[in-house]
């Protein structure tokens, strides 16, 4: 993991001290709420419906079990006792007080983390595929790259003013697990004849206008990807839409433009970019790559995962769903479920943190992963300790046996907490997943990801949800669409609106007729719910959702 220089703690020191005089300076009213606004969002305090929200910054995902016991800590001080894991590998604060937001930043600084730069109109928080550096597909660790166009972007000049937000990712793989194709920039680390550069995808992102980014470089050598970076971001920067918020994106810019012009003017820029950078930065990414070594795998013996795996049917279907193929042998990467039924997706509470900390310090080599899918990630765990993490899950309401299953929802804070939505988000989810669990059909049912926005600024990622769901005002009263066959993978697609909306007392048994449609239409056990969904279309689901509608043509 990347260790803070003491150039970065005297970074971070100092812009807490002076956001500590800004906040003053608010309270005692020297500050009105409209001249604080851009201070605060500098600094990733937002106001949401019922109070302040303090975004917290987890580059790419990463956390050893010292930072996580302090986000405990923190949650427990400063909030009511938990924190809200978000889709951007972030976690955020629900209740804090203005007067204690300084305090919060201090105590993140001891342990090398802060809020910078996760709200405003910057280059946000870079994220990062959360199995990086274990999984068994990668072609390279993304977490260098990450950390190099963090610290590129951190307080960038040019950058701290731009049309919009700004959102980078990147993977090491070739099966997507970070969202690439929907980011402002995505970058995918590709090996060609025994040599590394990068797949760089511009233009993708979800919001009112969702699409799929595009590939303006097939191949970029290692040593140009921040000039390169610069580039882009220089070009949208210079020319993108400011009159506009909606139409400010760098996606609505290469709609507008097109990718082969814009590609022109990167290039343009590039030529003049390019000579700028000397090396240094090569020379930094060198010792930044030093700093992510794989830890020191144990050999032992994976008989006692094999007698669990046996013998303990709740140990089993644990191990089926929640574990993934890691590249060492004997480990496997752990996907800790933060979506119990019932439970809020993406919240954990102060003592599950801890317990998650204690966890990776005694068999993770001291390392946590956040997902972009809101649940937590032990990367490095040896098999053999397996019986007993799970032990401690089960402990602490922590074992829910359903990664990628229906009730593992993404869901946004929706209008719980959050100004800008228009409709709920965490009570569908929760009755989704609670009447599914009630059925005991999700491991029948198998892969299917449900996603939920609670307005169309899409911090659920419904449009790329296999079933999506976007909550709305309809004069007063909660409406929700339907999306299908999204897709946020390598065969990322943006998915279909099936039709009129639904109320919420009705979106439940709408989304248990598009269950049953699948049960009734697949081939086979195997056939996912994405795969039925693009072997007959779009027709048979919307029979389901609609029976009225089909009522009516047979008369």
């Amino acid at each position: 993991m990347y260790t803070y220089t003491d150039f970065d703690a005297a970074f971070v020191a100092e812009r807490n001290r002076q956001f500590r005089a800004q906040v003053e300076r608010r309270i005692d009213g020297s500050l009105t709420e409209d001249e604080f606004k851009p201070l605060r969002l500098m600094n990733g305090l937002y106001l949401q419906l019922h109070a302040y929200m303090l975004r917290v910054a987890i580059p790419y995902g990463t956390l050893s079990s010292r930072q996580m016991d302090q986000l405990a800590y923190l949650a427990e001080k400063w909030d009511k006792g938990y924190g809200h894991f978000t889709t951007r590998q972030n976690i955020q604060y629900n209740w804090p007080e203005l007067r204690d937001v300084p305090d919060m930043l201090d105590a993140l600084g001891e342990v090398q983390m802060h809020a910078i730069q996760t709200s405003g109109n910057t280059i946000r928080n870079v994220t990062a595929d959360h199995f990086a550096g274990a999984a068994a597909d990668e072609v390279a660790d993304p977490r260098p790259v990450a950390e190099l166009i963090r610290q590129w972007s951190t307080d960038h000049p040019e950058f701290q003013s731009m049309p919009r937000k700004f959102k980078v990712a990147v993977t090491g793989a070739e099966n997507d697990r970070a969202v690439i194709r929907a980011h402002d920039i995505g970058l995918r680390i590709v090996e060609r004849d025994g040599v590394i550069g990068y797949e760089v995808l511009v233009g993708g992102g979800l919001g009112r206008t969702p699409m799929i980014g595009k590939v303006i470089h097939d191949f970029l050598p290692e040593e140009d990807l921040l000039p390169y970076l610069e580039s882009i971001v220089s070009v949208w920067n210079q020319i993108g839409r400011r009159d506009n918020k909606y139409k400010a994106r760098i996606k609505i810019t290469v709609h507008e433009v097109g990718l082969d012009e814009i590609r022109r003017l990167v290039e343009e820029r590039f030529a003049l970019v390019k000579p700028l950078f000397t090396g240094v930065d090569q020379d930094h990414f060198a010792r930044i790559k030093a700093q992510f070594e794989a830890p020191d795998f144990v050999e032992k013996s994976v008989g006692p995962f094999n007698q669990a795996y046996n013998d303990d049917p709740v140990f089993r279907a644990w191990a089926d769903t929640n574990l993934t193929a890691h590249r060492a042998e004997g480990y496997s990467i752990v996907s800790i479920s933060l979506k119990a039924h019932g439970a809020t997706p993406g919240d954990a509470t102060a003592e599950q943190m801890r317990v998650m900390a204690d966890l990776a310090r005694q068999y993770g080599h001291d390392e946590l992963r956040i997902s972009h899918e809101q649940n937590v990630i032990l990367p490095h765990v040896h098999r053999a300790d397996l019986p007993a993490i799970h032990a401690k899950l089960k402990e602490h309401g922590l074992a829910t046996a359903n990664i990628n299953l229906i009730s593992d929802i993404i869901a946004c804070p929706g209008m719980d907490y959050c100004a800008l939505a228009t409709a709920r988000s965490i009570p569908i989810a929760q009755e989704i997943a609670t009447r599914f669990d009630d059925l005991k059909l999700e491991h029948d049912i198998g892969e299917l990801k449900i996603k939920i926005s609670g307005c169309i600024n899409a911090c659920g990622h419904h449009h790329v949800g296999h079933i999506g769901i976007l909550g709305l005002d309809r004069a007063g009263v909660e409406n929700y669409q339907i999306t299908l066959g999204g897709d946020h993978t390598q065969t990322a697609a943006i998915g279909e609106r099936a039709g009129p909306g639904f109320s919420a007392d009705a979106i439940v048994p709408a989304i248990e007729r598009l269950v049953d449609a699948y049960l009734e239409h697949r081939t086979e056990k195997s056939e996912t719910f994405l795969q039925t969904y693009r072997r007959l279309g779009i027709a048979p689901f919307k029979a389901a959702l609609y029976p009225e509608s089909k009522a009516v043509a047979a008369e």
